[in-house]
């Protein structure tokens, strides 16, 4: 391993290498911290659809309260994420999951209110942005940017099984244990992340003692003008926000479940199509016969294919085609993974939080904006599956544009892209 100073990877003395990234502690305390984080996430968000799918019997206050889970980060990733940079990165993940464990333990109060709950539930998304760009911008500095990717893949797999398991079962569990039980559930795993964190982590100092004392909105903009400075970076960022197309089937699942004549367990099935479909093409895309420079090539063609499947829901598939749709959908959208990895490793470490926090924020933003706008679409419609159909229209035609700037960003800047050895 390197001896590491902030965020910079220094050489140090030679140590035996291993292959299985477990092998080393920070990140095996990182990577359990996260995956029982992950599900307990996946399961509050099925209590909170049923829920509110129960109580209003609508397809749009299912969508918005589903939107909730992520347009905050459009505030917070912007205004926060630079925690990451000016404090210690450790620091920010436990404060972050603390706060979580209050607000989501507050939620899981027997009656409490639906306008009360939706409160509460902004500002437990409020704190999601820092705590991610601290964690996305440590991880290069606790495993190099050799194993970067690999072990960027290892916690994109954990989080689409995650998302897989939470889902599925998580309209059966949230029935078995109630909405709130289950949100209580998900408190326990933040204060769980916390001390794991906090006692298998290594401390570090912040990444720059000068961010310090640079003002916020100058932190904020010079991350924007990096990233928009750099063609590569600027169409990485585009082709991951595309992700704001792909994701409206999870928002209409339960309306698009009732819709097709399916029930409470049709809503975690569909859910969990699309997790599974990234799994796999996680590893099929993770092959040492891929490469990196394939992967990358691929980049573009995989993201106008993601959104390909969603334009047969015009069909009026049921729930068993539209599963199949959502695992295809997802194979497809396994490229996230290595245009995240990436971005990230074309980024300077010490500018890692702020710059990823943006392109987090925009992400989770066009996410929680695609499922807004179509909870109303769905809404004025009639009809779930109509609107997904048009999502995924909608999805290719900006997908083409954007896969064309990155090829030719390729093309131009190849030499400058890092390798894995």
């Amino acid at each position: 391993m390197n001896e590491q100073i902030g965020d910079e990877i220094k050489p140090g003395p030679k140590k035996p290498r291993s292959d299985n990234l477990f092998h080393l502690g920070e990140f095996r305390t990182l990577w359990a911290a996260y995956a029982q984080s992950i599900l307990g996430d996946q399961l509050a968000r099925v209590a909170l659809s049923l829920l509110v799918f129960e109580r209003t019997d609508s397809p749009g206050w299912t969508a918005a309260t589903y939107a909730l889970t992520t347009l905050p980060a459009l505030l917070s990733g912007v205004l926060l994420s630079g925690l990451a940079d000016r404090f210690p990165r450790r620091t920010v993940m436990i404060g972050c999951d603390l706060v979580r464990m209050v607000l989501v333990g507050l939620m899981a109060l027997p009656g409490t209110p639906l306008p009360l709950l939706a409160g509460l539930l902004v500002l437990a998304q409020l704190a999601e942005a820092p705590f991610g760009a601290a964690q996305g911008a440590l991880l290069p500095t606790v495993l190099g940017e050799q194993r970067y990717e690999r072990g960027q893949r290892v916690m994109q797999i954990t989080h689409q099984v995650g998302q897989l398991v939470g889902f599925a079962g998580g309209g059966v569990l949230a029935a078995w244990l109630g909405s709130h039980l289950s949100l209580g559930v998900n408190a326990v795993t933040f204060l769980l992340s916390a001390i794991l964190v906090r006692f298998g982590v290594q401390a570090r100092p912040a990444a720059s003692a000068d961010d310090k004392k640079t003002r916020l909105g100058a932190q904020v903009g010079g991350a924007a003008v990096l990233i928009w400075s750099d063609r590569r970076l600027r169409s990485l960022l585009a082709l991951g926000w595309l992700a704001g197309f792909v994701v409206l089937p999870e928002g209409l699942a339960a309306p698009f479940a009732d819709e097709a004549g399916g029930g409470a367990s049709s809503v975690g099935l569909l859910l969990a199509a699309h997790p599974a479909g990234m799994v796999l093409g996680a590893a099929l895309l993770g092959r040492a016969q891929v490469g990196d420079e394939r992967r990358r090539r691929l980049l573009g063609p995989l993201a106008i294919a993601a959104n390909l499947p969603l334009l047969v829901y015009w069909l009026g598939p049921g729930v068993g085609g539209a599963v199949l749709l959502l695992l295809v959908s997802g194979v497809c959208s396994a490229y996230q993974i290595t245009a995240g990895a990436t971005f990230v490793l074309l980024t300077p470490a010490d500018r890692r939080g702020q710059a990823l926090g943006l392109a987090r924020s925009g992400l989770i933003a066009m996410q929680g904006v695609g499922v807004a706008l179509g909870g109303l679409a769905a809404e004025l419609s009639g009809s779930s599956a109509n609107t997904i159909g048009a999502s995924g229209l909608l999805g290719v035609l900006c997908a083409i544009p954007v896969a064309v700037a990155w090829s030719r960003a390729r093309e131009a800047d190849a030499g400058t892209i890092p390798r894995r050895a």
